[in-house]
């Protein structure tokens, strides 16, 4: 069974444009639930634990640099099936190759400057929203 939750974040160049709030209306209007939500600066140390499964990549060096270039928006979002609802939602990596309305095709300054993360797996979800969420800091389901 899919799971109810994933985790994402508005990343720094989309913060910065001043996309927060089309962004979260775009989430919500979707049917999600924001559950939890808090802005923070990730240091260096934060963004290479957070991507550490991308440390060979050799993209790894400059994803780092721009995820603690500035602040973030994370939240945990909740949803039935919310994994593949939101990476539909947010469409391809490459905002050139993403759908029309997709988040990253309004949004995205380029690949590498995406504007939104989102969970991959509903196991990659459970483990970032612990990156940045206590339990007591979020809602498991609607009350």
């Amino acid at each position: 069974m899919a799971g109810i939750k994933t985790l994402t974040m508005i990343k720094p160049g989309a913060v910065h444009n001043r996309h927060i709030g089309a962004i979260l209306n775009m989430i919500e209007e979707a049917g999600f639930r924001i559950s939890a939500i808090k802005s923070l600066k990730l240091s260096r140390e934060d963004a290479e634990e957070f991507y550490a499964e991308h440390r060979e990549r050799p993209f790894f060096n400059d994803l780092v640099e721009f995820m603690s270039s500035g602040p973030i928006v994370a939240a945990i979002l909740l949803k039935d099936n919310a994994v593949v609802d939101f990476r539909k939602l947010i469409g391809s990596t490459d905002p050139e190759e993403a759908e029309e309305g997709t988040i990253r095709k309004l949004f995205a300054a380029s690949k590498s400057k995406n504007a939104i993360h989102g969970s991959d797996s509903d196991e990659s979800a459970e483990r970032e929203s612990t990156f940045f969420f206590s339990k007591k800091e979020w809602l498991e389901r609607e009350p």
